[in-house]
């Protein structure tokens, strides 16, 4: 009972509950009746207050679509310029390969000043072949006939060093019974000029020189002096003795034709002629042996020669060997010169005309 009773006691009275409730909802009703009316003019004003803007967008139809302009073409850079590079290397290289030297008659020729090497020339109309000039006879121990005056021109071809190369070659010789100069020239495209000369005496055994000139960037001479029985040098070389028939490296082959044209008879096959040569440093004996007549095919037409050779005697020797014509008073139609590692010269005639 006691708890009973505590229980409805503590529960709160219900009649001011819903004084309040009814209360506060007079309250709302009366506000809500209230709101519409305020609320509306002002929403009315603010309509007329603030205009309606509107806007028209016009869509156009899509225009055609304009042609494209052509790419512009590709612009062509210039290669970095290389020219000078490779032409300097390549003269390099030539310089390199060109031939050391021409070698001429029997020795060889200046170091080359160009770098080109030069076009092969085109084959001249054969000349014909000039008359000789009285030949010149010679009282002796052994019968001579000293050529009379002439003019050889020829054609060279070489290798020196693997290069092949091309040159031209002059031998003016001029006598007049008492005494001679002779003369070759040997020139080259690129490669310069070389020269020997030599002049002296007739004399009952044949030609006795007295000077011979070596001409090339510098000259170096050989002096022969019989009356003092030596024969000297400009470069500065030994003295050799002089040997009665002593020649140079011109004259050696005009005496070697003087020989032969006086008594052909006494030179036969396998037969030999030796001949005490100077050049500018030095001489030495040079023993040339007789070979059989060949038939020769030369720029200047066709001969026929007699074939001497000249066989090394030591390991830096050149081989000569030269074909001397008979329809030339016995002068060279044809002399090639091999070194001892192969270069060669080969000169071949051109043109026989009297001298100027």
């Amino acid at each position: 009972m006691n708890a009973l009773t505590a229980q409805h006691t503590a529960a709160p009275p219900l009649r001011p509950l819903l004084v309040l409730t009814s209360a506060v909802v007079l309250a709302h009703v009366l506000l809500l009746q209230a709101a519409p009316a305020h609320w509306g003019m002002e929403a009315e004003r603010a309509l007329k207050l603030r205009p309606l803007i509107t806007r028209s967008i016009e869509i156009k139809p899509p225009s055609p679509t304009a042609a494209l302009p052509a790419p512009p073409p590709p612009v062509q850079r210039a290669a970095p310029a290389v020219a000078p590079r490779l032409q300097q290397n390549t003269a390099s290289a030539l310089a390199k390969k060109e031939p050391a030297a021409i070698e001429s008659i029997a020795s060889p020729v200046p170091e080359p000043t160009a770098t080109t090497t030069p076009p092969t020339p085109a084959p001249e109309p054969r000349p014909p072949v000039a008359e000789a000039a009285p030949a010149t006879p010679v009282a002796a121990a052994g019968a001579l006939t000293i050529p009379g005056s002439m003019r050889l021109k020829y054609s060279m071809t070489g290798r020196s060093r693997n290069m092949d190369y091309h040159a031209s070659a002059q031998l003016d010789w001029l006598q007049d019974g008492e005494a001679y100069q002779a003369g070759m020239v040997v020139s080259a495209f690129g490669l310069g000029e070389r020269s020997m000369a030599s002049r002296g005496q007739i004399t009952g055994d044949g030609l006795a020189p007295t000077r011979f000139l070596d001409k090339s960037r510098s000259e170096r001479a050989a002096h022969f002096q019989p009356d003092k029985g030596k024969i000297t040098f400009s470069a500065n070389s030994p003295d050799v003795p002089w040997q009665p028939g002593a020649q140079d490296r011109v004259s050696v082959f005009v005496q070697l034709a003087s020989l032969l044209a006086g008594d052909p008879a006494k030179y036969p096959v396998g037969s030999s002629v030796s001949l005490f040569t100077a050049g500018p440093t030095g001489a030495d004996t040079w023993t040339f042996v007789v070979e059989a007549e060949e038939k020769l095919s030369l720029p200047a037409g066709e001969f026929s020669a007699v074939k001497l050779t000249r066989k090394p005697q030591r390991d830096y020797d050149q081989a000569v060997e030269v074909w001397l014509a008979p329809s030339l008073a016995w002068l060279p139609a044809r002399i090639r010169i091999t070194q001892h590692n192969g270069d060669f010269v080969d000169q071949q005639l051109r043109v026989a005309e009297k001298p100027l």
